[in-house]
């Protein structure tokens, strides 16, 4: 059996152990009290869907009433404010994207915040995989095919993105500078318009959330030519990943999402939090639930949790160095 799997089994079993520890060892304003998850964006996204997704789920756990509360701007900065002021009694919990703990504090010249005093972690919830995507009428269907035509055709090989300074954007920078070829980024206002020029040929290439694609790729419009992480999707058995083709830079570029709290809230209430997430994300109803949404259930506690926002920095900080990406706003 591969090593992830029996992880998975692990952390799985172990989780579901502590459903009832999470309901008798509630402290004192958890039990019964009035919870709110912050989100970043809009209502419908994959962030809302993972908070909306947990918080059914953790009121089987003892917890009270659980409102999402979503407050879209400033890439999910203006949540990470409102959580970073609240009272840090365990109540007002951040779903915080990875880039916030990861990318954005080195690509950001005054990124508004301090990623590793204001909040404090609780669990990570969910992986996002994510792929590089290319029109159906390009003449490559692979990593390797791309590289090769990448070289041969410098002024054509473009990346389209939906934020600068991404993973995707960073893996492609590596890539490219590891291949030697170039590889020129193309920012967009969101990953729709985007798309619409990789499925018209304006774009050599494009990267975003898997999930997000599949209607385009059923319909026979994009090709996934690889995608992030070390292991393939469910619902894309016949995609290998980047890393399975030889390009090992894309392996971190799966996003993920975690939830945090303020800082200062007491240890026994992040560790009742933490088991209560853990709990709800051992359910095999919210991992077929997250899969059809493209997602993929993957719990870890605090202090995995802080491990990884810190590797997953070091990794980044040399390439967005070499890339040179500055972002003043």
């Amino acid at each position: 059996m591969p090593s992830f799997i029996r992880r998975s089994l692990a952390v799985a079993a172990f989780a579901a152990c502590l459903l009832p520890a999470a309901q008798a060892q509630l402290p004192p304003g958890l039990a019964g009290g009035n919870l709110r998850i912050v989100v970043g964006y809009a209502a419908g996204g994959a962030a809302d869907t993972v908070a909306r997704l947990y918080a059914e789920q953790l009121k089987d756990a003892g917890f009270g009433s659980i409102v999402v509360d979503n407050k879209p701007g400033a890439s999910a900065r203006l949540a990470w404010d409102t959580v970073k002021k609240a009272k840090p009694d365990g109540l007002t919990l951040y779903l915080a994207p990875s880039p916030l703990l990861t990318i954005l504090p080195l690509t950001y010249k005054t990124p508004g915040y301090d990623a590793d005093k204001d909040l404090v972690p609780v669990a990570l919830l969910v992986e996002i995989p994510t792929a590089v995507v290319t029109g159906a009428g390009q003449p490559y269907s692979s990593m390797k095919q791309y590289v090769e035509w990448a070289k041969k055709n410098p002024s054509k090989a473009t990346l389209g993105l939906a934020t600068i300074g991404s993973s995707g954007h960073l893996g492609a920078f590596a890539l490219a500078k590891a291949q030697g070829f170039e590889l020129t980024p193309v920012a967009y206002r969101g990953a729709s318009p985007m798309l619409i020029d990789v499925v018209g040929g304006e774009l050599s290439m494009g990267w975003d959330a898997a999930a997000s694609m599949m209607p385009l790729y059923k319909g026979g419009k994009i090709k996934f030519l690889g995608l992030s992480g070390d292991k393939r999707l469910p619902a894309l058995p016949d995609v290998p990943t980047a890393k399975e083709q030889g390009f090992g830079e894309f392996v971190a570029a799966t996003s993920w999402y975690a939830v945090y709290a303020p800082a200062g809230t007491p240890a026994a209430v992040l560790s009742a939090l933490e088991r209560g997430f853990l709990a709800a994300a051992a359910k095999p109803e919210l991992a077929r639930s997250l899969e059809a949404a493209g997602l993929v259930a993957h719990a870890e506690g605090r202090a995995e949790l802080a491990q990884r926002a810190q590797r997953e920095r070091r990794n980044w900080e040399p390439i967005v160095k070499a890339a040179g990406i500055v972002i003043d706003e």
